[in-house]
């Protein structure tokens, strides 16, 4: 390629290599992130109640003197990514006018804040855990193996279920239900969206349920629904019960218990379409006893590239990946779900988008 004669490709290149040099590093944008969160940056700064300078965090977050260039660095890509914003505040040194830059809190890092009901530092956490990462090693030996093994299977002998259940003491499980939990409690703002879903219920079982975090919103919101939180027997089988919420172990596989409506809250997209439908279709038993006034309640991601703007689309197709890899699930596009709801033997379907990136699915029989 003549570069000196064609100034278009010349252009045409230097682009390409931006973008493809973007994408290879975006990996540092996510482990400053976690740096942030594990060192505490946003509560430091919350619990300070105003900006602050870097001396400020230094010696708030007990750095070594070495650590402020090292600090100071990562708070430029940090706040240059949005999760703070710079402003100025009258200078320490008691010099009359003179001011310095100080750092504040804007919305994405308030949700690493700990002890505030949005706080997503789990998430974080649990993302970019190193069992999840360390397997995009194997991708390649992955590919060419003709098993019908996840990435995580292939890069580490064993699955993810089995990787978290193998201990139930282990740090990684409990890290991964403070995920889950803290992504549930994000439901609590979105509930008011669709409190008509569960209006008129008298009994609801949340499949995979977890730990109960969603239920007890809900729970919290209609306190005469009988609610059933159900999971594997190891998941549930310590929790305490109070009126009209319980606990059931079992496997969705083989049955679900009967409820005018049934939850799944980030279930379906943990499996393929075959075991999903077979889901579905215990869901469907579990309401036929209600008849065409029970219903399913899906909330899960809807891919549509068509009306969804790129940004939103590339989260979605990441959370896509991410399914595939660590569960050989998938997050499904419109059609996907029509089909899916439709195998399993429903009649109709309605999807409204909720949470800011996910979906409600109502589907009924």
């Amino acid at each position: 390629m003549d570069f000196s004669t064609n100034g278009t490709e010349e252009s045409e290149l230097y682009h390409a290599q931006i973008h493809l040099y973007k994408h290879v590093y975006n990996f540092v944008s996510s482990m400053a992130l976690k740096s942030a969160m594990e060192l505490g940056i946003a509560d430091v700064i919350h619990n300070h109640g105003k900006p602050m300078t870097l001396a400020e965090l230094v010696s708030a977050l007990k750095l070594h003197p070495p650590k402020v260039n090292a600090l100071h660095r990562f708070l430029r890509l940090l706040t240059h990514n949005g999760f703070f914003v710079k402003t100025t505040v009258p200078s320490t040194n008691g010099k009359e006018g003179e001011r310095e830059t100080a750092y504040d809190l804007t919305p994405p890092s308030k949700l690493l804040i700990r002890g505030k009901s949005t706080c997503l530092a789990p998430i974080v956490r649990g993302a970019l855990h190193p069992s999840s990462l360390d397997m995009w090693g194997a991708s390649k030996k992955w590919f060419t193996e003709e098993k019908e093994l996840t990435l995580f299977e292939s890069a580490t002998g064993e699955s993810f279920w089995d990787f978290l259940n193998k201990d139930s003491e282990s740090d990684t499980l409990s890290m991964f239900q403070e995920a889950m939990a803290a992504d549930s409690r994000v439901f609590k703002l979105a509930l008011h969206e669709c409190k008509h879903v569960f209006e008129g219920l008298g009994s609801l079982v949340d499949v995979g349920g977890g730990t109960g975090g969603v239920t007890r919103l809900i729970h919290e919101a209609f306190p005469h629904l009988k609610c059933i939180v159900f999971d594997q027997p190891q998941v549930v089988g310590n929790l305490t019960e109070t009126d009209n919420l319980s606990f059931v172990g079992g496997d969705m596989f083989k049955s679900v218990p009967s409820a005018d409506a049934v939850l799944l809250k980030w279930v379906l997209h943990d499996w393929n379409d075959e075991l999903a439908l077979k889901i579905l279709k215990n869901c469907k038993e579990a309401i036929s006893g209600k008849g065409k006034e029970g219903k399913v309640i899906i909330i899960d991601i809807a891919i549509d590239e068509t009306s969804d703007d790129r940004e939103l689309t590339e989260l979605k197709l990441d959370y896509d990946l991410v399914m595939l890899t660590m569960f050989n699930g998938k997050e499904r596009e419109m059609k996907e779900w029509k089909k899916l709801i439709y195998d399993a033997g429903f009649s109709s379907y309605k999807i409204t988008p909720i949470c800011g990136f996910k979906s409600l699915i109502e589907v009924y029989p």
